[in-house]
């Protein structure tokens, strides 16, 4: 069993950031897919990036591309969501997910209904 622990939201200005940490309990996420979700009011839970273990490659959803960054911390089994120049409509629930296989190589790694292990959800938000 693994256990997600997201932390690191809160309430910023446009053009502000924040950084989402998501700690996992159970397994090491060097062997596992983790992605970041969001959902805002009202809308479907959309994907935001998604990294395997500590590699360079990640994917990014192009709404986000540029301005948000996934990084990994092997030591603290961490996996972090620096996010730079928010926007009002980045105001969202964030979730921390992870998988055992290798979401980025079946080309899953934007589904949500692919990862197994969900964190709680840290809320964000983002005035105007």
């Amino acid at each position: 069993q693994v256990h997600l622990v997201e932390s690191g939201g809160g309430l910023v200005q446009a053009g502000g950031s924040l950084r989402l940490a998501c700690a996992a309990v159970g397994r090491t996420l060097t062997t596992m897919t983790v992605g970041w979700f969001r959902q805002a009011p009202g809308k479907e839970r959309e994907f935001v990036t998604a990294v395997w273990g500590s590699s360079a490659g990640a994917y990014y959803a192009d709404s986000v591309e540029g301005r948000f960054t996934i990084s990994a911390d092997n030591a603290k089994n961490t996996v972090y969501l620096q996010m730079n120049s928010l926007m009002p409509e980045d105001t969202a629930v964030y979730y921390c997910a992870a998988d055992r296989g290798n979401l980025l190589a079946t080309g899953w790694y934007a589904k949500d209904r692919a990862y197994l292990y969900w964190g709680q959800g840290t809320q964000v938000t983002v005035s105007s």
